[in-house]
C-alpha cells in the first residue's frame, strides 16, 4: 500500500512537472541607458513544442527595492501562472519582468520614469518592448498586451497605461505609488537616486494626469480596461481610492478592490491571482 502511494505521487510530480511553464533570465544592451538590463521571462507550458505560436504578453513590474527576480522568487508567479492556465482560468501567456531598480536605493536607478541620468520610459518602449516581443513571438498589438505591477511598479503600469493607451488593452495596478511631495535632497550636490526617482513619481502624477486630460485624452484612456487593487491597511490607500473617484467622475471605468491587508507580499501573492485573469479576459482574440 506505502508502495503504492509512492508511486502515484511519483507520477503526480512528473505529470505536475510536465505541465509546468518555465522562467529563463535574458538580458540586452540598451543604448538608452548606456548599460546592459537583466529581465525575466515567463513562458508557458508547451511553448518549444509550438515554435509557430504566437502569445498575448504582460508586462509584470516590481515595486521599489526590488529588482526582476522579485516576482519570480518572492511573488511566486510561476506556480501561480502554471495553476492558472492549467485551470483555464488565464490564456497562456508571456510574461516579461523587467529591471527597474534594486536594493541599494541610493545608488541604484529605481524608477520606470524618465529622469535626468535615466531614461527608463524610453528604454521601455523604443527598446525592451520591440526586441522582447520579437524574441518570444509575443504581443505586438494592444489587444495582445497587458501591464500591471506592484507599489512602483503599480504606479509605473498605471501610467505606462495613461500615457501610451493605444499600446494597452489593460492595466492592473497593485498597490499603486501614483504621487508624492516631490522629494526632499538630504544634503545639496550629493546625488540622491531615491529623490530622483521620488520627484519623477511626483512629476508623473497619475492622479495629475486624469485631473488635467481633456476629453480627447479621457476617450482614448476609456479603451484601457483598468483594475486598482489595494489594501485596506496600505500607506498608499488614499492615493489608490483617489484615483478611481477621479477616474468616476471622468467616466473612466475602473475596477476597485479593497481587501484586507498591508503593502506586503501576502497582499500581492492574491493580487497576482486575480492580476493574470483579468488581463487575460482582454485580451482580443
Amino acid at each position: 500500500m506505502k508502495k503504492g502511494l509512492l508511486t502515484m505521487a511519483a507520477v503526480l510530480m512528473l505529470t505536475t512537472a510536465a505541465q509546468a511553464g518555465r522562467v529563463v533570465t535574458d538580458s540586452l544592451h540598451s543604448e538608452v541607458l548606456g548599460e546592459w538590463v537583466k529581465y525575466n521571462v515567463y513562458l508557458p507550458n508547451g511553448y518549444e513544442q509550438n515554435p509557430q505560436g504566437h502569445y498575448p504578453v504582460v508586462y509584470l513590474l516590481h515595486g521599489f527595492t526590488d529588482d526582476y527576480t522579485a516576482w519570480r522568487d518572492r511573488g511566486q508567479m510561476q506556480r501561480v501562472a502554471d495553476e492558472l492556465i492549467e485551470s483555464g482560468e488565464a490564456k497562456p501567456m508571456v510574461v516579461i519582468m523587467p529591471n527597474a531598480g534594486g536594493p541599494r536605493t541610493y545608488e541604484t536607478w529605481n524608477g520606470y520614469f524618465n529622469m535626468p541620468g535615466w531614461r527608463y520610459e524610453d528604454f521601455f518602449f523604443q527598446e525592451l518592448m520591440p526586441q522582447a516581443e520579437k524574441k518570444y513571438r509575443a504581443g505586438g498589438a494592444k489587444g495582445q498586451r497587458s501591464v500591471m505591477g506592484l507599489s512602483m511598479g503599480g504606479g509605473g503600469s498605471t501610467v505606462y497605461g495613461q500615457r501610451h493607451p493605444d499600446l494597452f488593452s489593460s492595466v492592473y495596478a497593485m498597490s499603486a505609488w501614483l504621487d508624492s511631495d516631490g522629494g526632499k535632497r538630504r544634503e545639496e550636490g550629493v546625488d540622491d537616486k531615491v529623490f530622483l526617482v521620488t520627484k519623477a513619481v511626483h512629476d508623473h502624477s497619475a492622479l495629475d494626469f486624469v485631473r488635467n486630460a481633456d476629453e480627447q485624452t479621457v476617450e482614448q484612456l476609456r479603451t484601457v480596461k483598468w483594475f486598482i487593487d489595494c489594501g485596506d491597511d496600505d500607506f498608499l490607500f488614499d492615493l489608490n481610492v483617489d484615483l478611481h473617484k477621479l477616474m468616476r467622475q471622468k467616466r473612466i471605468k475602473s475596477e476597485l478592490r479593497i481587501r484586507n491587508g498591508q503593502h506586503n507580499w501576502e497582499y500581492w501573492h492574491q493580487a497576482i491571482r486575480m492580476a493574470l485573469p483579468f488581463a487575460s479576459r482582454n485580451f482580443s482574440e
